[in-house]
């Protein structure tokens, strides 16, 4: 494997790992509005994903920095030509982040509302998003022969973009969902399961228009049909064992088949997409490719033995901390305040 394969690879890891790890936090951000009938229980609620949301932006940081490094036509490319969805999201990151630290600083209602409305719109925003961006990833944008893009309303928003941002979106609700029921105890672990099994026909709809668009509007099929194939079967598979483990209340194994799902769904982009990293409806000889957007041999080089050295140290601290605040989270943890 070439060194701008294996940087691929190690992108398509970040953003996949960003999806699985902060989309239960973006979905627990959403219930927070579906599930909470007090203070009491939204504070539970957002106490469930404290020591884990900010270690998981981690990943997306990574990621973008990975990109920056190690392809920086696809950085430049990509980071200008969607520079305003980019911003708002960036935006709802720092509200939400915001949000979980001023919350509780007031005491009035209204203070409390605000922050609780900063918490779901940047719970919502980001995954809708990002669905967006990169469905117009895979489905082509204007790239010039200078690999600029030149993309307008229409090649961001549109039919095929908006359905895979809600499908995302209710990925990560989904998954929040079942984060909660693994988390909590008593009345939150029992709404949180029995909604999130009344919203797994829903998401199965979504994911089954999206993957026969996806089919219809893009060449991912066309490239890597047997690979895209497979991923669609282990997707269907997922589905149904996350339907049985919520029926039998086993909610780490539901958990589980959801960030399969969510797994999945990047891979299979990631694998349409290869070798390329960004489609140009202009002309296909435009495209942004593992070879063309990619920095020399010698700070790939570089940049590999640094991420060799570094990489098992930040795994092992993120697992560390999963495995101290792996207990459950009650409201008597909760009744001083």
């Amino acid at each position: 494997m070439e060194l701008n394969e294996l940087w691929f690879l190690l992108i398509a890891v970040l953003f996949t790992g960003f999806f699985f790890l902060e989309g239960f936090d973006f979905g627990v951000g959403m219930a927070t509005r579906l599930l909470s009938r007090n203070d009491l229980q939204t504070r539970v609620l957002i106490n469930t994903i404290g020591p884990f949301w900010d270690a998981n932006e981690v990943w997306l940081i990574t990621a973008a920095g990975a990109m920056f490094a190690a392809f920086p036509e696809w950085y430049s490319t990509m980071f200008s030509g969607y520079y305003l969805v980019l911003t708002l999201i960036l935006l709802a990151l720092i509200g939400r982040g915001v949000a979980f630290e001023f919350r509780g600083k007031g005491k009035g209602e209204a203070w409390k509302k605000t922050w609780d409305a900063a918490i779901l719109i940047g719970s919502f925003v980001p995954p809708m998003l990002f669905g967006m961006v990169f469905a117009s990833l895979v489905k082509g944008v204007p790239i010039d022969q200078n690999m600029e893009m030149t993309a307008g309303f229409s090649d961001i928003v549109n039919g095929y973009s908006l359905w895979a941002g809600v499908t995302v979106t209710g990925l990560c609700l989904l998954h929040g969902l079942n984060f909660i029921s693994l988390r909590t105890v008593g009345e939150l672990r029992e709404k949180s399961r029995v909604l999130a099994a009344k919203l797994l026909p829903m998401q199965a709809v979504l994911m089954a228009v999206l993957v026969g668009w996806t089919f219809m509007v893009t060449d991912l099929f066309e490239r890597q049909g047997v690979l895209l194939t497979v991923a669609v079967l282990l997707g269907v598979i997922a589905f149904v064992l996350a339907r049985h483990y919520l029926r039998q209340g086993r909610e780490g194994w539901a958990f589980g088949m959801t960030g399969a799902m969510i797994l999945l769904t990047f891979v299979s982009m990631f694998i349409g997409l290869f070798p390329r990293v960004m489609v140009s409806t202009i002309d296909s000889a435009f495209d942004l490719t593992l070879y063309n957007a990619a920095s020399s041999p010698y700070t790939l080089k570089a940049m590999t033995i640094v991420a060799a050295v570094l990489l098992p140290f930040v795994l092992a601290y993120q697992a560390w901390s999963y495995f101290v605040f792996h207990k459950r989270v009650t409201e008597k943890d909760h009744l001083e305040y």
